[in-house]
Formats: C-alpha cells, sequence, structure tokens
C-alpha cells in the first residue's frame, strides 16, 4: 500500500480521504478523451476457428490496436482467464501484463476492472464446476449457496478478479428457453432469497457482484433467446423485479447487467425508464450498469432503434448504460465525438465516471498495491474446500420425484445385475451447464480434455456398488437419430435385475447443445431418441429407475406411472456422479425439492404454478390441461414427514403488521431427514386475478426418527402485497389463508388471517423476506 499522506501523493490516492473526495478530485484531473475511456473494456479474443461464447461474438472485430485503445486508460479487462484453457499461473502472468500495460499506458495510471463469469464457479481452466443454479435453486438453502458463492469469491479474488457476472435473477416463464438452466427457478421468492444468498457471498469475498439480466429477459416469446418480450406492468412489477430488490437491499448487488430484450417495443438498453426512474429512482441503486455483451451496438444492428454505433452509444448513455460490455464499439471515440458535437452533455458522462471510479477505488486499484496478488500464480482452483460444497450443493438439490414401491435405495451392498443405459450415464459433460469451462470454451479445444477430474455416473455407481455387476450400454446419444444402439440397450436391460436409464442433456451454446445459451426447444419432450429408447427399455418388463439429468424439466407423464422410481437432477456439477449414486444406493437421503414444475404433457407449453384460476385446468373450457407431472416445491425421501398442525399467534393482522405462522411437522419414519416446510399464501378476493398459492417463506429442518419440530415464520403484511389497477404495490384489508406442506399441491395445513385497517400503499423499502426460525422442537 502507497502510505498515507505521503509528499507528492495525489489527492485520489491518498487513502485517507473519502471514497467521494478521491473520485471528484480524480475527475476533475481528467480530460473527456480519459473519462470515456473508464466506460469501455477490451476483450482480447481468440481466433474466429474457436467459435463463439457470446451472441455474434464473430461480428465484431476491433479497428484499433491495443496501444491505441488503452491510450487514455481503459474501464474494463474482460475474461481473461475465462477465454481460453489457461493455467491459473498462465491467467495471472497474463492479467498482470495486461494492467500493468493498462497502468502504463494512461497518463493517470489508473488499472482496469477485471471481470469474469462465474455462473457454476469461476469459468476458467482446471476450476471447480458447481452445480448449475437451477440445483442451487433446488436446495431450498440460501446458506450453503451463500458458503459456495464465498469460495467462488475468494477464488476470484486470489486470482486478481474483481468482478463477477452473476448471478442469473431472471424468473422462469416458460420451459422451453434454453437458459432454464441458468435461473434460480420460476417463483420470484425463492430466486430472490437463493440469489440475494449468492450476491452476499460473492460481495463478502469483495467481488462485485452483477445482477443479470435486467429486466424481463427470461419472459421472451415463444421462449426464443433475445426474443421481443410482450408483458404487462403488473407482471414485471409482481414476478420480473422482487428478485431485484432482494438481491440489491438484502444483498448488497453493486452491479446490474442491462438485458438484451425489448420490453413491449423499448430496448432495455435504450430504456431510461427501466434503467434510471425505476432502477435507480424507485429501487435505490447506486452501482454501476454495465451493457450485456455487445448490447450497446445491438440497438442499432439489431433492435434498430439507432442509426450506427455511435448514435447506440448515444442513446446507451442516456439510457444510463454506465459501462460497455465486452469490448468499446458504441462508446469511445464515438462518445468523445458526440459530446464535442454538443450531442451528448458532458455531464452524463461524469455521472457514469464517477460509479466506475467510486468502485476502483472501493477494490483498492488506486491504492499502489499489487495489482495481481503475489499468491495468484499458486492458487488451487479445485480445491477440497470447493469439492467438498460442490459434493453438498450436488447432494441436496437431487428430487427424487416417485418411489411408489419402495423399490429405492438399492443398498451399496447389493448384488444385483445392473444395466446402466443412457448418454448421461458415462458422459461427464452431461454433468454440467453451458457456463461450465469444460462445456463453454474447452468444446472447441478437443486436446485439452475436461481440465479437472469429472467422474462420469457409470464410473460413481461402479464404486458405489462394488457388488453388484455393473454392465452399461448407451443405446442413444443425447442428440441425433442414430438407433442402432437402442437394441442393444433392451437387450442388456432383459437380462438385468434393475435397469438405471440416464436421460437428458449435454450443455452447449446456440445450438451446440440441448440446454444453454441460444438452445431453445420447440417442445418439451426429451431430446433425440431418447423417448424411444426408454420406451425400449420399459418394453422389456425389467424394474426402471429413471433418472433425468438436463438443464431444464422435460415432460415425464408419460412415465411417472411405469417407472419404479424416477430422479431429477439439475446439471450437479463435477460431484454430481458420487452425488447421483449416493441417492440411489440410499448413502445420501434425497432432500432435493423442484424449484420448477415437471410437465405432464411435451406438446404444451406449461405455465409455471404461479396461476391465477383461469391459469389452471378449466373443463368446459378448453382442452388443453396444464397441469403438472410434479408440483413447484415437491420432493421425496427416504423417511415419511407428517406436518402435524399450524397455528398463529393472532387471528387478526393490520395492514402494515406482521403475523407469526408455527408449522409442527414430525418425522414418522425410520432414518434422519431434512425437510423443506413451504408457507405459501391465497388471496380469495382480491382486485385483480391473483395466483391460486404463492410461496412466501420455507425452511430447511433436520428431523431425527420419531422428531417432532416446529417452524416459526415472522411473515410481514408485506408479503401479501400486490399491483393494483392503478400500478400501485398494496396491502389491503381482507382474509388470507396461509398454508403449510410439501409443494405448491399438497398443503394439508391452513390458517386463515384477516388483514384490518386501511389499505398500505408500499414504497420500494418494503419488507421483502419472511423470517424463519428452523427446528424449534415442538412441545
Amino acid at each position: 500500500m502507497t502510505s498515507v499522506n505521503a509528499p507528492g501523493l495525489a489527492p485520489w490516492r491518498d487513502s485517507a480521504r473519502t471514497v467521494g473526495e478521491r473520485v471528484e478530485s480524480l475527475l476533475a484531473e481528467m480530460t473527456l478523451e480519459e473519462k470515456v475511456a473508464q466506460l469501455g473494456s477490451v476483450w482480447l479474443q481468440n481466433g474466429p476457428e474457436h467459435g463463439n461464447v457470446a451472441p455474434m461474438q464473430d461480428r465484431f472485430e476491433q479497428a484499433e490496436g491495443l496501444d491505441a485503445q488503452l491510450a487514455h486508460g481503459l474501464g474494463h479487462l474482460t475474461r481473461v482467464y475465462g477465454t481460453a484453457p489457461l493455467s491459473a499461473a498462465e491467467g495471472a502472468a497474463r492479467l498482470r501484463k495486461l494492467q500493468e500495460l493498462v497502468v502504463t499506458s494512461n497518463r493517470l495510471g489508473i488499472p482496469a476492472i477485471a471481470h469474469e463469469e462465474c455462473l457454476t464457479g469461476f469459468a476458467t481452466f482446471g476450476a471447480t464446476a458447481y452445480p448449475t443454479p437451477l440445483a442451487w435453486a433446488a436446495t431450498f438453502d440460501p446458506d450453503l449457496v451463500e458458503r459456495m458463492a464465498a469460495a467462488i469469491g475468494a477464488d476470484l479474488r486470489a486470482a486478481g478478479v474483481h468482478q463477477g457476472l452473476s448471478p442469473v435473477l431472471d424468473v422462469v416463464r416458460d420451459y422451453r428457453w434454453g437458459r432454464v438452466e441458468e435461473t434460480l427457478g420460476e417463483d420470484p421468492y425463492l430466486v430472490g432469497r437463493i440469489g440475494a444468498a449468492y450476491v452476499r457471498g460473492l460481495e463478502g469475498a469483495g467481488i462485485i457482484a452483477t445482477l443479470k439480466h435486467f429486466a424481463g429477459y427470461g419472459a421472451s416469446r415463444a421462449a426464443r433467446n433475445h426474443a421481443p418480450v410482450s408483458i404487462g406492468p403488473r407482471e414485471l412489477a409482481d414476478v420480473i423485479l422482487p428478485p431485484f430488490e432482494v438481491a440489491l437491499h438484502e444483498g448488497g448487488a453493486r452491479s446490474v447487467m442491462c438485458s438484451y430484450t425489448d420490453l413491449d417495443g423499448v430496448p432495455v438498453g435504450a430504456s431510461a425508464d427501466l434503467l434510471r426512474r425505476l432502477l435507480r429512482d424507485e429501487l435505490g441503486f447506486d452501482g454501476t450498469v454495465v451493457s450485456d455483451y455487445w448490447s450497446v451496438p445491438f440497438l442499432a444492428s439489431t433492435h434498430r432503434v439507432a442509426a450506427d454505433d455511435a448514435e447506440a452509444g448515444e442513446v446507451a448513455l442516456r439510457a444510463g448504460v454506465d459501462v460497455e460490455l465486452p469490448e468499446t464499439v458504441s462508446y469511445g471515440a464515438h462518445l468523445v465525438a458526440k459530446v464535442r458535437a454538443g450531442h451528448v452533455e458532458e455531464a452524463l458522462v461524469d455521472e457514469s465516471v464517477r460509479r466506475v471510479l467510486r468502485q476502483k477505488i472501493e477494490l483498492g486499484l488506486l491504492d499502489g498495491g499489487p495489482l495481481v496478488p503475489d499468491g495468484a500464480d499458486d492458487v488451487d482452483l479445485d480445491s477440497p474446500r470447493n469439492r467438498g460444497i460442490a459434493a453438498e450443493i450436488a447432494e441436496r438439490s437431487i428430487v427424487l420425484l416417485s418411489n411408489p414401491d419402495g423399490l429405492l435405495p438399492i443398498g451399496p451392498g447389493t448384488t444385483a445385475r445392473l444395466a446402466v443405459i443412457g448418454p448421461c450415464a458415462d458422459d461427464p459433460r452431461t454433468l454440467m451447464g453451458c457456463y461450465a469451462f469444460p462445456n463453454h470454451v474447452l468444446d472447441r479445444y478437443p486436446e485439452q480434455g475436461m481440465g479437472l477430474p469429472i467422474p462420469s455416473i457409470r464410473e460413481g455407481l461402479t464404486r458405489e456398488f462394488p457388488y453388484a455387476d455393473v454392465r452399461h450400454c448407451l443405446g442413444a446419444e443425447v442428440s441425433g437419430d442414430d438407433a442402432s444402439g437402442i437394441p442393444g440397450a433392451a437387450e442388456l436391460a432383459a437380462e438385468a435385475d434393475l435397469a438405471l436409464v440416464f436421460v437428458g442433456d449435454r450443455a452447449g451454446l446456440f445450438g451446440g447443445g440441448t440446454s444453454g445459451e441460444g438452445c431453445d426447444v420447440a417442445d418439451l419432450r426429451l431430446p433425440g431418441l431418447q423417448p424411444d429408447l426408454v420406451e425400449a427399455v420399459l418394453a422389456t418388463g425389467t424394474p426402471t429407475v429413471l433418472v433425468v439429468v438436463s438443464g431444464r424439466p422435460y415432460a415425464l407423464g408419460a412415465y411417472k406411472d411405469r417407472v419404479a422410481a424416477l430422479v431429477q437432477a439439475f446439471f450437479p456439477g463435477v460431484e454430481g456422479a458420487a452425488a447421483v449414486a449416493g441417492v440411489l444406493s440410499g448413502r445420501v437421503n434425497p432432500s432435493g425439492r423442484l424449484p420448477v414444475q415437471i410437465p405432464g404433457t411435451p406438446p404444451i407449453s406449461p405455465s409455471t404454478y404461479l396461476q391465477p384460476p383461469l391459469g389452471r385446468r378449466a373443463e368446459g373450457i378448453t382442452v388443453l390441461d396444464p397441469t403438472p407431472a410434479y408440483a413447484f416445491g415437491h420432493g421425496l425421501s427416504y423417511s415419511a414427514v407428517e406436518y402435524v398442525a399450524m397455528t398463529t399467534d393472532v387471528a387478526e393482522c393490520p395492514a402494515d403488521g406482521a403475523v407469526e405462522a408455527r408449522v409442527q411437522v414430525r418425522n414418522a419414519g425410520a432414518r434422519p431427514v431434512e425437510e423443506v416446510v413451504q408457507l405459501y399464501a391465497s388471496d380469495p378476493v382480491a382486485r385483480v386475478a391473483r395466483p391460486v398459492v404463492q410461496l412466501i417463506g420455507f425452511a430447511r429442518v433436520a428431523l431425527e426418527p420419531g422428531e417432532e419440530r416446529a417452524v416459526v415464520f415472522a411473515v410481514p403484511a408485506d408479503a401479501f402485497s400486490y399491483t393494483g389497477p392503478d400500478l400501485r404495490r398494496v396491502v389491503e384489508p381482507g382474509t388470507i389463508v396461509l398454508s403449510a406442506g410439501p409443494s405448491a399441491e399438497d398443503l394439508p395445513l391452513r390458517a386463515a388471517v384477516r388483514v384490518t385497517g386501511e389499505t398500505v400503499v408500499l414504497g420500494s423499502k418494503r419488507r421483502l423476506t419472511t423470517h424463519e426460525t428452523p427446528g424449534r422442537r415442538a412441545g
């Protein structure tokens, strides 16, 4: 660190001064060119032969050399570690060299913020690939997710990275969307709680968390990537925005990424209403808004709300986009020229530069210390700590959907003949999402392998069942039309005591997989010939356990009554094989719960569970039935948990008050279990059509055999609020029905509470979270 108040020390480098003083002194020293440079970025990409890792990446080529781009400074360095397969030492050396070049190339010696992807962990060669976010949500365990994010943040910080482009807070609206795997599910309360936990972990490690994609990106028409979004202001307010509110107010995120999409015809990157009025004025956000990759020039090329790249930069800056990522296309010299010509006020530039400089000072980048930590060359990015957390999340995320005859668990000492079949059985890449480095980048470098040890499920089963006769047959690929392996798979199943069939997805980018960014689907049948493979195995009559390893929920209604057991694993990561095997053997008592419904039939695009009465099955009105095969929140275990009673501390609750709901549960089984107790609210009479039930609280409760515990939920009346006909968020007097149970469709306990007093209009400071006290022994 540079000594405080050293003679000749520039005031912006004086750590004894306030951050605000340092920012203003530096801003006053900067030329227009130097200011605008802080709003740009540089990405040293690979050649086109290695393919795209961002949409239409190959269409953007830098006309200027690196020296010209750095002449006045730089805001961000893009994915120095995450673009090509570099070891930790190679990545650190590259980042160190680039930072030195940035500092020495600009008059004021200002370093850049280095950002990386961290959706399933630090997206770089050899780093732990954690379960996908949909799996985090399936744990219903914010504390565990916060621990994971803290580990990810520690690795990023140790490598010299400052900002992580995560978490994704898009609420799932259509399961056909390719990026469902990146989300935290279909319920805004769950998304907000898990998302805020991730933000706390990342920010607590000193990494700037970036909320994305603000806002509405996941609600695109027909589930097509980048497609327009046509939702009303009430859906935006009640479903799309709440997770961002929670992650900002309770997580402390310092950055938000604007979405690619247009919302009712206005691209988000051109919307001052969203980025200034809503995000800053109403939600109180004071951090940086960064563009999704190339979303600024997209204002000209795909949205056509600007004539060219230069005008796109003007439009984006006026809307409130502070930093252009991943490369400077529309800001830079274009923006300088706009200011010089009088088309853009320099005060707008200053607003954004202040935010960037403040974050650089908060990160210590102007304090004179090393820009890349000395230990970055030796950091262990796949440490035992990381592996332990990855294993814990994988185990807690796996959902036992059905087990009608108790065939599971198999027992680790079995000597049975096990037929292990399907495309997800022996391919480790099917365990990971599209932003895991082995799928995201290494697919383009086959000579590099996986970059770290990742056992396949077949290998996990062989270890889990050492005495069994485990035999394997592929049967069919994840996608494609080669049916030649199906007869052999059926033959193997016919000779076995039990068939274990592993079907699902292999993640990729822009059509390079069956799940992932740009891998949207027309319907929800299993990809390729996997349905034929499942039918061929079922036709043998051998008891069959169907395990779906996927990034989205697939329609399983055709199998639910014909298989011996059904298991769902949402891309469980590098430790996923052992977790799946542990659930099948019984070493792990499954405790995952569905963060998305499992559809019944593939041709229908099922709506999520958050539906008013007319959004559910409506006999006599339509022949289409959106009833899911398995409901939101569903998940079984190898024990039996009874929901005993629910009481409230009051029968009446003021509209600005709170109510305490006490839910008693008992483990009636013979083994320890973790139950996810879920609390829902219903508003039978309101001024707008409201969801039949909506999640407002949840808690994981550990129960020994025979043990009974009470979970106490402290519910603010704000949890009953909604956006009324006048688009104001209100809590109204009337009856609210609270219900508790193991899923949105299995709610055996109910209690009514009367909300009293005058209607309360809520602002942005509303109470967002129900606080639970799990595990209190009933008495």
